[in-house]
């Protein structure tokens, strides 16, 4: 086994190596962390490396430390990689030029960046909230925060202004950065004017400061607005990083909730910085001459943790995209890839799905030579997609990472090690060390051995836990530690197979009891994918006067499958044998709805819940879809149900 200072639990390079090295995870975990957390740049070293009450929802780690995140990400690398491409930006537009920026070039522009924020009023501890566009600014200006120890709350540039002014008054931002307007594929938005909506009711915001991207005319507010380019004009390229305390906290991620308000989930510096860096390096076997394209946007958590921040941890080269994988064409990733020479990329099930549905010359025209690794996130990824990503993506030589986390976990769980610990289709794999991993029971007790499945909870605390919900703390100690008292209660099922793989089969309240079967709605939706009629599907449950809980199908066809009513019958039936010999009869769906479109948030989830409504007939209060990719599908379904 290793010692407590031996490296080799900090990089794993072998399956002996995993072993080892969760082992003394598990059951000496500060002495694990300690070394991990070693190599960083610290202002002062910790007291106590983690200090932990789980059943009330309290957890320390580097207590006493003091360090800025930035000099871990840019300062320390300048020796050695002041050279090294650390940022590559490609545009939506395929006819404007990309741009590269070095550690050195990043480093300053994120010192300018600062400066204009503290020329603006923008003290330590004050929070800033970020609606962008994928442009470099955004992340220069989430690292300018962190240099200057503000908070950043970065909101997805596509919520609307109601959905803007909530978390912004939540959050009680003292400053908002954003553009003039933003390029999606063909589309161009007014971004500014959206902001300024919002702004009417937010009293807390004393400045805008504003990017120039399209070059659009844009209302400046007199004393409030500011242009960022005529700001940094005269600043220095230089700017001192503030000391933080390990527990300070760096960023506000709003979720979804379940009362409709939305959750502002917090990470703080040193615990998050640590995984963050660690999660990275294991998980995608990062080399030195990796270039890592993450495709989430910096307003989901997938953005902040690996498109930003693990990367820049580890010196890597990473990959900004401003477009959508189907502009200017369906090969636009592909392209991409091979322009940039892409070696490690990182994606959600939806986009592929999507690109699956595209003719297959899309990704033949391309050679992707250079990929080495690509992952899968932001859901389970179903059986077809997973072999479809690996023939046609990964050509059946790169490691293929179907990565379960959360927001509220900071970063990577439950993953396959690429090219280390196994990849199997439909299971996330083993936990990472440091992460452990219990199935519970209804009542709370533990479920022993494997083939077993019951509610996915984590027994001891990881340094990217969250620390609590803004200005709530009783509201993430109610929602992620009070169900379960001593444990972190994901909100999942999941089934430990016969390796002690985990699969992830739904949200606990996706789980549907089906004459006292239960089914994850992952499990059927699954099934359903490998339909070869079928794009996409999402299930819900519904009253059944029979058998409790009936399964309801929403399903997406392919092109040409279901040409007009006549074929319906032809498709349902085709839906029906599918699921029946692939997981049998009673979880054949009792009702299935062809759709051209799902209730989907911005980052690619489904909204189930809309689903369950229309599924049981009640949809006089489906709430704020304002906020979804396209809230017109909901009418379209609503009506397609009667």
């Amino acid at each position: 086994m290793p010692t407590a200072t031996s490296p080799q639990h900090a990089r794993i390079r072998t399956l002996e190596g995993y072993h080892e090295a969760y082992h003394l995870s598990i059951h000496h975990p500060n002495e694990f962390w300690a070394a991990v957390a070693e190599p960083f740049t610290w202002r002062r070293k910790w007291d106590t490396v983690m200090e932990s009450d789980m059943a009330a929802g309290e957890t320390t780690w580097f207590a006493g430390a003091r360090l800025n995140i930035t000099e871990n990400c840019l300062d320390r690398h300048l020796p050695a990689r002041g050279n090294k491409l650390a940022l590559i930006y490609e545009p939506n537009d395929t006819k404007e030029r990309h741009l590269r920026l070095t550690y050195r070039e990043l480093h300053q522009r994120v010192c300018q960046f600062a400066n204009v924020l503290l020329n603006n009023g923008v003290e330590k501890g004050d929070v800033v909230c970020l609606y962008m566009p994928m442009i470099p600014e955004l992340s220069i200006a989430v690292l300018a925060c962190a240099r200057i120890g503000a908070v950043h709350s970065v909101i997805f540039a596509g919520f609307s202004a109601t959905a803007i002014a909530d978390r912004v008054n939540d959050a009680q931002a003292t400053l908002v950065i954003t553009s003039d307007g933003l390029n999606r594929g063909a589309k161009q938005i007014p971004v500014k004017r959206v902001v300024d909506e919002a702004l009417e009711t937010c009293p807390s915001v004393r400045k805008v400061v504003v990017v120039e991207h399209l070059g659009w005319p844009v209302q400046m507010e007199e004393e409030r607005d500011v242009w960022y380019h005529e700001e940094a004009a005269d600043v220095a390229k230089t700017c001192p990083a503030e000391e933080m305390k390990a527990e300070d906290p760096l960023f506000i991620l709003y979720t979804s909730g379940s009362t409709g308000k939305p959750k502002g989930v917090v990470h703080t510096t040193a615990g998050y910085m640590v995984w963050a860096d660690y999660t990275f390096r294991n998980v995608f076997q990062v080399e030195e001459n990796d270039v890592f394209w993450c495709t989430a946007d910096i307003g989901w958590v997938t953005g902040h943790t690996y498109l930003l921040y693990g990367a820049l941890l580890a010196g890597s080269t990473t990959l900004m995209f401003e477009g959508i994988p189907t502009y200017p064409d369906a090969g636009r990733f592909w392209e991409v890839i091979d322009k940039h020479s892409v070696s490690i990329f990182y994606t959600a099930p939806t986009a592929i799905r999507a690109l699956m549905a595209e003719p297959l010359d899309n990704v033949l025209s391309y050679s992707l030579d250079s990929l080495r690794v690509i992952g899968s996130v932001g859901e389970p990824i179903n059986e077809e997609a997973w072999h479809w990503y690996n023939e046609h993506v990964g050509k059946g030589r790169c490691p293929l990472v179907d990565t379960w986390w959360q927001t509220e976990t900071g970063g990577i769980m439950i993953s396959a090690l690429a090219g280390i610990t196994p990849s199997v289709p439909a299971r996330a794999g083993l936990p990472l060390p440091g992460v452990w991993p219990v199935l519970l029971r209804q009542d709370g007790t533990e479920i022993e051995g494997n083939n077993e499945e019951g509610y996915l909870a984590i027994k001891q605390a990881w340094p990217g836990i969250i620390r609590t919900t803004w200005g709530d703390h009783n509201r993430a100690v109610q929602t992620y530690f009070a169900p379960y008292p001593g444990y972190y209660f994901t909100g999942d099922g999941a089934r430990r197979d016969e390796n002690g793989l985990y699969r992830i089969i739904g949200r606990v309240d996706d789980v549907i009891n089906v004459s006292g079967h239960r089914f994850g709605t992952a499990e059927i939706e699954n099934a359903i994918n490998q339909n070869p009629n079928v794009v996409e599907s999402a299930v819900v449950a519904y009253p059944h006067e029979v058998k409790g809980q009936g399964i309801y199908a929403y399903i997406i066809c392919r092109e040409g499958a279901c040409k007009g009513e006549a074929d319906k019958p032809r498709v349902e039936a085709s839906i029906i044998e599918t699921v029946v010999a692939e997981i049998g009869k009673i979880a054949r769906p009792d009702k299935i709805q062809l759709v051209t479109g799902l209730p989907k948030t911005r980052s690619g989830k489904i909204m189930r819940r809309i689903l369950r409504k229309v599924a049981e007939g009640e949809t006089s209060n489906l709430g704020d879809v304002s906020t979804l990719l396209d809230p017109a599908v909901v009418d379209e379904i609503i009506q397609g149900a009667k």
